[in-house]
């Protein structure tokens, strides 16, 4: 076949070829990974149904890292053949990244403010408007917190369509 004439370009294709195929292989990681990544529930009061939602510093640390490794495949020139593969995965975990902070703000301020609007009718007395609005406000978080929390899976939770926004 007389390759040894052609071994610039044997080379390349190997080359390419190994290349593809380790981003392959990270990219069925990511899959198998963010499957079994849940949240960490606690009760947001004793005897409370509603749970507020975290994850694990590991797990935190797991999409930091993962992050940057999709960012790496993102400048490899070997990226045509996982383009869209790897582009959703970089909408998705910093859509995970994007919710998990507005979300963490979210809870520590609405459990601040939920013993007061909802559990004090004094306030309720004195500032109608605004216990009305948290009304609101607070009938929307519990709903998210319970829906995320039926949801368990962190990824698949934190990616569902309008969530950010209606986070906002």
């Amino acid at each position: 076949l007389k390759l040894h004439e052609f071994s610039a370009d044997v080379e390349e294709i190997t080359d390419q070829a190994l290349k593809e195929e380790k981003m392959e292989v990270a990219l069925a990681k990511l899959d198998e990974v963010w499957a079994g990544i849940m949240f960490c529930e606690s009760d947001y009061k004793e005897g409370s149904d509603i749970k507020l939602l975290a994850i694990s510093e590991d797990d935190f640390d797991l999409l930091e890292n993962d992050q940057l490794t999709v960012q790496g495949m993102m400048a490899s020139r070997f990226l045509a053949t996982f383009e869209t593969e790897v582009t959703s995965w970089q909408k998705r975990l910093a859509m995970v990244a994007d919710v998990l902070l507005q979300l963490n703000d979210i809870q520590r301020t609405w459990s601040y403010l939920e013993p007061l609007f909802i559990g004090s009718d004094e306030v309720r007395r004195e500032l109608p408007d605004t216990a009305e609005k948290f009304s609101g406000i607070d009938t929307d978080v519990k709903s998210i917190l319970a829906e995320a929390s039926a949801t368990k899976n962190c990824h698949t939770a934190c990616n569902r369509e309008g969530l950010y926004p209606e986070l906002e």
